[in-house]
């Protein structure tokens, strides 16, 4: 790794370990194989939003040419959003594209992708179908963000009927995630999703 590259982000590690907003915010960072090119983050669901009290897992990859290209940050923790892909947990937000600026650091990233989850930007989405749901109904968008929250982030709150409908897909004989992934996608209607899953 380049050493500026290097010692810029020894410096913002230890300013995310050691910033008070950080872990108010319920930010975490640490190295992975100690090595400072490779991150692992958690953040955690802001208040009143459908990802409230999940765990979100990020993976954080520092390119030789930081900190004047962005670092390449993704959920690894699956997610419900607009602007972050349910498949591969790419990142759609302007800072970790062309938007990204020598000044921002590992801490502004963080803090960014935290905002983002209580401010989705639907007109600039990740996830066509997740943006479409988003905008068209919104109450069933906000349900389905809830159950993958708490289905892989943690979450605390748990819905009995989208569960008995993941129960009912799994019961014809479809794996779990494909029919989770075909409720979610088809506003948990139940013939709709077994027959996205036929398909």
């Amino acid at each position: 790794m380049a050493n500026i590259a290097e010692q810029r982000i020894r410096r913002e590690f230890k300013e995310v370990v050691k910033s008070d907003e950080v872990a108010a915010c319920n930010i975490r960072v640490e190295l992975v194989n100690d090595t400072y090119t490779h991150l692992r983050g958690e953040i955690m669901g802001p208040p009143d939003t459908p990802y409230e009290g999940g765990r979100f897992q990020l993976e954080i990859k520092i390119p030789e040419t930081y900190p004047f290209n962005p670092p390449l940050v993704k959920f690894l923790t699956k997610i419900w959003h607009p602007n972050i892909s349910s498949v591969t947990g790419a990142i759609c937000l302007d800072i970790l594209k062309d938007q990204w600026a020598a000044a921002m650091t590992l801490r502004t990233v963080l803090l960014s992708l935290q905002a983002l989850l209580a401010a989705a930007e639907p007109d600039d989405p990740q996830d066509a179908v997740v943006a479409q749901q988003y905008k068209e109904h919104y109450e069933i968008f906000r349900r389905t963000a809830l159950h993958w929250t708490s289905t892989f982030a943690n979450g605390p709150k748990k819905d009995k009927d989208y569960d008995d409908k993941v129960t009912s897909l799994i019961n014809m004989g479809f794996e779990e995630h494909k029919a989770r992934v075909a409720l979610s996608t088809n506003q948990w209607d139940l013939t709709r999703a077994a027959e996205y899953c036929l398909s």
